[in-house]
């Protein structure tokens, strides 16, 4: 049986047993892969790094979409950089929102998505809210002169294309194109072995927003620690938004997740002594 093994930040390594490949071949700008595991469901491999499987997907897009959304009053307008996978976008899709503005750079990874991840990304990118723009994302937000309630970076690690999207140029871009109100929400890696990558963002963050913070989860596909999500803001503290009302607007979208919780909503922002 053949396996598929990734190296972890050149300390590590893990392995997924590859039951049936589905597709391999190349994009415009990367290598892709996606196979079949009995326990993760298929699993979306690019540039020999994991992205994304059927199993656990639910909890890192649930956190990305929601925590920024329910903190929120009355989400409009979502800009999401990257998450060609589609999981981020249907989470957002999830609520009212007038627009989901999403800027992808590969489409052959959305294309792939559609005809591969179904069980992933749905119908997200047939939703008439969805306005999906195949281009740079760091370019995009710095020549709009539009306004987001919140941007979702749902971007690879900050290594090579991926980098400029852990800038603090582009932190300070996505800062202009907040609403009063609005929120910035990124992923920031696993801080026990990406722990430059994460004190350099949380520099930004502090330097720039009056409420920079933090929240946490623990992703299986994600090795070697909990995930850290950036989540900034200069109009309201995403932590600290009441759990009554919190759940006052959970119940009102009778939304049905897996992971996401109001309570998990609050929790998640606790740090772990060893990241203070």
């Amino acid at each position: 049986m053949e396996w598929f093994r990734e190296r972890l930040h050149e300390v590590a390594e893990q392995g997924l047993r590859m039951d049936r490949v589905l597709f391999q071949g190349k994009t415009e700008f990367q290598s892709a892969v996606i196979f079949e595991n009995d326990r993760f469901g298929r699993i979306l491999i690019l540039d020999d790094v994991v992205q994304t499987t059927e199993a656990d997907e639910f909890i890192y897009h649930e956190m990305l979409a929601h925590v920024p959304l329910f903190a929120v009053d009355a989400p409009k307008h979502v800009l999401i950089i990257g998450g060609g996978d589609g999981g981020c976008l249907e989470e957002v899709l999830k609520h009212p929102v007038e627009t989901a503005t999403m800027v992808e750079l590969d489409r052959g990874v959305i294309d792939i998505a559609r005809e591969h991840l179904p069980n992933i990304c749905g119908k997200a990118f047939d939703d008439p809210r969805t306005d999906l723009i195949i281009g740079d994302g760091a370019a995009f937000v710095a020549e709009t002169d539009r306004t987001f309630d919140a941007i979702i970076i749902d971007s690879t690690d900050p290594v090579g294309p991926g980098e400029i999207l852990f800038s603090r140029e582009f932190y300070t871009n996505c800062q202009r194109r907040l609403s009063d109100q609005g929120i910035l929400v990124t992923q920031n890696g696993v801080p026990f072995v990406q722990r430059d990558e994460f004190k350099k963002s949380r520099a930004s963050f502090e330097a720039l927003f009056r409420h920079p913070n933090f929240f946490f989860a623990a992703v299986p596909t994600y090795a070697l620690g909990v995930m850290a999500f950036g989540c900034s803001s200069d109009g309201l503290d995403p932590s600290a938004v009441p759990l009554e009302v919190l759940q006052s607007r959970f119940d009102a979208l009778g939304l049905k997740t897996q992971y996401y919780t109001p309570e998990i909503h609050l929790g998640a922002f606790a740090w772990p002594a060893y990241l203070r």
